[in-house]
Parts: structure tokens; sequence; C-alpha cells
């Protein structure tokens, strides 16, 4: 008796063009997969009344520059809000965490005269401190995050007032931290940076498209992704072209052009945190909690380790944001972290896509969210004095944004994509 052998070749389905690639987007949109888009969408209307009306100034290099430099606190905060959406959960502490972690970065710096890699190293495990106790009153002992939080609103207002002193104010005087906000990259440095980011994009999704293939799986496109390519290499690079533009009123005295330090650091918190929730065991478990927590712990899933996992990302994020804030103020002060910052951070995330209910969200979408809410903070004060305009318009954005969140779960559980 004779044994044949046989090799089965699998082939990977193929790839669909950049119109049928258009279909299925369009299909997954009316299933409630609605992602980033509303969010995109929201951001070019803006863009394009804020161009109509004042173009000359708000398109202007300065005001790019003020732009990101007043979004950036704000996205490295909703960056953090984005583990406890995910989960289903809040963090209403997190911006007077970010004003704690500012004030013991102060104190260690300015008054204790430690070296600065200590005092960060002090405001990040004050973040983790801050957090550990959150995630352990919510995972260990199940009280409610909005009450927790809340209480943790009050008690790091009071520890502030401690820390810093009532009417006080710590200045900031190290010029490694005061250049995060306040300096910028070299013009070659921009370009150097653009190459990196779109080379690097481009060699990880090739590697990714290779490894898929590999398997038998389905693949864009090359036209997809050559499309995608494009499309990131000019918006990058006019944002560089911009940006390296002389942006000083008297440039025989003072120069002023390059990238902001701040943005290769929001870049590699974006790719670090998105690897981190989309390509690790860790990630996988977060979706599931939020998805479904009985699930998931009949899974096999330790789902009070994530919870507490998860609070510590969210304040370690807010003491990141804690040290842009001093960079930028140049100081420390009790209202640091206070006012409006949270109630903007938590809709930047929310407004980027990131759900209310748990279970969806990614990194990017308190990046487009934070640019949602920097465009609005910073075009409608160059439209109308009146201040009040713009947390009205904010509040709107906000509210709007949760509606559309509501209603895309809706429609996805009708088409059963939830």
């Amino acid at each position: 008796m004779s044994t044949i052998s046989e090799e089965v070749a699998i082939e990977a389905e193929p790839s669909p063009g950049i119109g049928q690639s258009l279909h299925n987007y369009w299909e997954r949109v009316r299933g409630g997969e609605l992602g980033s888009l509303p969010a995109v969408a929201g951001l070019l209307a803006l863009i394009i009344v804020f161009t109509a009306l004042q173009g000359e100034t708000f398109l202007s290099a300065f005001n790019f520059a003020n732009l990101i430099n007043q979004s950036a606190m704000i996205i490295v905060l909703a960056m953090g809000l984005v583990f406890v959406l995910l989960l289903g959960e809040i963090d209403l502490s997190a911006g007077f965490a970010a004003g704690t972690a500012a004030a013991v970065l102060g104190v260690t710096l300015t008054q204790k005269g430690w070296p600065w890699y200590l005092a960060l190293l002090a405001t990040l495990l004050t973040g983790v401190i801050i957090g550990l106790v959150i995630g352990l009153l919510v995972s260990r002992l199940g009280i409610p995050s909005f009450v927790v939080t809340l209480a943790m609103f009050l008690a790091l207002q009071g520890l502030m007032l401690l820390i810093i002193g009532e009417g006080g104010t710590i200045p900031i005087r190290d010029e490694g931290i005061l250049a995060l906000m306040n300096s910028n990259m070299s013009p070659l440095a921009g370009w150097i940076l653009f190459a990196i980011v779109v080379g690097g994009w481009a060699l990880l999704s090739l590697n990714r498209m290779r490894s898929r293939r590999s398997r038998g799986l389905p693949v864009e496109a090359m036209s997809v992704w050559l499309a995608k390519l494009i499309a990131m290499a000019v918006i990058f690079g006019l944002a560089v072209w911009i940006l390296n533009g002389e942006r000083s009123r008297n440039p025989a005295i003072t120069s002023i052009k390059g990238v902001p330090y701040v943005v290769p650091l929001i870049l590699i918190l974006v790719v670090g945190l998105t690897y981190l929730l989309s390509r690790t065991s860790f990630g996988r478990h977060v979706y599931a909690v939020g998805g479904n927590a009985e699930a998931s712990r009949r899974a096999g899933i330790n789902v009070a380790n994530i919870k507490l996992a998860c609070f510590i990302a969210c304040s370690t994020m807010a003491a990141v944001a804690g040290i842009l804030f001093a960079s930028r103020d140049n100081s420390v002060s009790p209202s640091t972290g206070g006012s409006t910052t949270l109630l903007y951070a938590v809709g930047a995330a929310v407004i980027g896509g990131t759900s209310l209910f748990g279970g969806r969200g990614r990194m990017i979408d308190a990046v487009i969210g934070g640019l949602v809410v920097g465009v609005i903070a910073n075009g409608l004060p160059l439209v109308t004095q009146e201040s009040g305009i713009s947390f009205i318009v904010t509040g709107l954005v906000l509210l709007i944004a949760a509606s559309v969140d509501a209603l895309s779960r809706r429609r996805a559980i009708a088409s059963g994509r939830a």
C-alpha cells in the first residue's frame, strides 16, 4: 500500500482595491463601526470654518505651533483616560493628579534642588501611587470608580494646597524641563523626524502585510497601502514645512522655527501605547474586560488586575501631562490641572471615538479628539472675544460625540457587530 503526500497551497484571498476597500469601510460605518470618522469630519469642518473667517491668522505658522502647545497636555491626559474608558470606567481625578504630580516636580526640582532625572522619577512615581490607590479601591473593594475618583478629585486639590501653599507658586527653572513646551527642533531635525515616522510606518506595515500573506491571511491591496502612505506623507510633510517657517515677529533679534519638542514625545507615547493595546495580551485583555467583564472572568482573565493596571496607567499619563503643564507655564500653582482640564481631556477621548460604554477606543482617538478641542479653544478667540462661546461650542461638540457613540452602539447591536 503506497501513501501519497499532497502539498496544499494556501492562497490568500485577492486583495480588494481602493474602490472595494471604500465600499467595505462604508458597510462597516453603516453597521455602527464609526471609529474616528465623526471626529475627523468635525476637525476638517472646524478648520474650514476658521480658515474662512480668520484664514490669515488661523493658518499662520505661529498659530499652528500655538495650537500644538495648547493641545499637547489635553492629548496626553486623554491618552491616559482611554485606558479607563475602555473598561467602561471613569477617572474624575486625572486633572488634579496631573497638578499634584507637577507640584511634586516643582518641590523636588526647585526647592529641594534634586537633579532633573530624579525629579522626573518622583513625579512619575506620584502618578503611579495615585493610580494604585484608585485602582485598589475600585478593583478590590468594588467601590464605583465615579465615587472613588470624585473623592480623589477633592483630596488631591487639598494635597496640592499643602504641597504648594495657598496662593503660592513654584517656579520651574530647569532648562531641560522648560524646553519640552518652549523650544523647538532644528528644521533639519524636523525633516529627519518626518522621514523616521513615514519610513517607519511604511516598513512596519509592509512587514505586517508580508507576515499575513505568508499565513494565507487577506491583506490590503498595494494601491490602498500606497494611498495611505501618500496621505500620511502629505499631511505630516505639510505640518513640518509650516512649523519650519519663521514664527518670530523680530527674526533679526530672535529666530523661532522648527517642530516643537513635545511633538516627538507625543508620537513616542502614541506608538508605544498603541502597540501595548493592539499587540500584547494585556491590550487584548483590556478590550475583553471592557466588552464583557463577566465573560472575561470566566475565560480566566484576572479582571481585578486589569482594572488596577489601567488606573495606574491613567494616573501615570496624568503625571506626564503635569510635567508638560509645568513646562508650559514655567511654574506650578494650585490651579495647575484644574478648571476645565479634566472636562476637555474626557471630551477629547470621547470626541475622538473612544466609547463611554467600554470595549472600543484607540490611542489615536485621543490625538484626534485633542486636536478638535484644541482647534475650538484656539480658533474661537480669533473670531469672538466672548469666552462663554468656547465653553458652549465645546459642550455641544461633546454632546454630539456622546450621542453618536450611543447611536452607533445601538446600530452595531442591531446589525450583530457588537
